[in-house]
């Protein structure tokens, strides 16, 4: 395994491509984002359990019910929820991707991402297809990830080369989010691409068993959005033999890359979390089984008071046992212990459930760091889990209070 450059693109056989069409005011920030494989390839995809959902989520389950996809369109600034036309445009997206790109209309994955509520105008997005398509390159994964930004203020983009069956295949990923997410399937745009052969239903469980250490483990503000996605096309290009089955060597190399890009995007939505200025991890160990453990992890990351401690680099571990206390799972809290670590040290400021003498001055320069790491010990097995989040700021409510404005 490791990191290569091209994100998207750096599979054999995809393009991507993004502009601004016009859907946003500020004509600086592209608005459409289109990816193109060379062949029509797998598709798999995990959805939002809201139950409001964006109109394109049901035209991208429809178009991908046979397990297959040739493209992703996605558009920012409007994310065309709640709209009695909704499903209209999102086809309709569909079929300006069929017209300019040449792609069959149902083998296309559509999604939008932006204010809920508001009409979706399908006239920028046709006026702005020509200039979308002529910039597709194997270049334009950069263009496609600042498309799909919303009030991000970081490109999320990833790739990697790995293994299958003596094959070097690739897997790249682009994805979007900063606020609205909470761990409850997806929590966030995200799209991957991959020269790796294998069967749709073998991508499905792969994607939906990544996703639940992965992306579900991520919380920003404790909201789920109604527009959440996250696809994968594989296109097969690498040559691999096809990896037909949930099992065995050739799937694990595959699960790896998978579970390898997707912690990267994980950990780079959670630190570009809206108005953050920290990654908080919370790592358990020795939790008596990996629900108990992926529970508490949570509970700790969810915590608004332990997200503004954060901000503060104020060590107040007691809110840290307060949210371990409240997590819906059974264990033994005097059995508990809990670090406070960073690249500038750690601090032990919990054992057996109770607190323990610390500096305060040594805990401050430990917290003052840009990724902070919450270490639970359950002490009680084997199990562990990880969940990341970010502190909670002054910004992320002046953010959300005039973000439609």
């Amino acid at each position: 395994m490791k990191d290569v450059l091209g994100g998207i693109c750096a599979p054999k056989g995809f393009k991507a491509s993004g502009v601004h069409c016009g859907i946003r005011k500020n004509k600086q920030k592209r608005d459409l984002a289109l990816i193109v494989s060379d062949v029509r390839g797998t598709a798999a995809a995990v959805y939002t359990t809201n139950k409001v959902k964006g109109a394109p989520i049901a035209v991208t389950r429809s178009n991908i019910a046979d397990g297959y996809a040739q493209a992703v369109i996605c558009n920012s600034g409007n994310a065309n929820t709640c709209n009695a036309d909704g499903e209209e445009k999102a086809k309709a997206m569909c079929l300006l991707a069929e017209k300019y790109a040449g792609v069959n209309a149902k083998d296309v994955i559509v999604a939008s991402t932006g204010v809920i509520g508001q009409i979706l105008p399908i006239e920028p997005i046709q006026d702005g297809m020509s200039a979308l398509v002529d910039g597709l390159s194997a270049e334009g994964s950069s263009n496609a990830a600042e498309a799909i930004m919303t009030t991000d203020t970081v490109k999320k983009e990833f790739s990697c080369e790995f293994t299958v069956g003596g094959r070097v295949c690739r897997l790249g990923a682009i994805a979007k989010g900063s606020g609205m997410i909470h761990p409850n399937m997806a929590t966030l745009l995200c799209f991957l691409t991959t020269d790796a052969a294998i069967a749709p239903e073998v991508l499905h469980t792969a994607l939906y068993d990544v996703i639940q250490d992965t992306l579900n483990m991520v919380s920003i503000d404790g909201d789920t959005s109604t527009n959440d996605m996250v696809s994968v096309i594989a296109n097969g290009l690498a040559g691999n033999g096809l990896i037909s089955k949930a099992e065995g060597a050739d799937y694990e190399e595959f699960y790896s890359a998978l579970m390898y890009i997707m912690t990267k995007v994980s950990r780079a939505i959670a630190k570009d979390g809206e108005g953050a200025t920290r990654l908080m991890e919370c790592k358990v160990k020795g939790a008596k089984d990996k629900k108990t453990a992926k529970i508490i992890a949570k509970s700790v990351i969810c915590s608004s008071l332990l997200k503004a401690a954060i901000f503060a680099a104020d060590a107040n571990w007691g809110r840290i046992l307060c949210a371990i206390g409240y997590a819906d799972a059974q264990f033994d809290i005097n059995k508990i212990d809990v670090d406070l670590s960073s690249e500038k040290g750690v601090v032990a400021v919990c054992r057996n459930g109770n607190g323990v003498e610390f500096s305060e001055e040594e805990a401050k320069k430990v917290l003052s760091e840009d990724e902070i790491c919450i270490d639970v010990y359950c002490n009680d097995g084997d199990a562990e889990a990880v969940a990341w989040g970010c502190d909670l700021t002054y910004d992320y409510v002046r953010i959300n209070a005039d973000y439609r404005t």
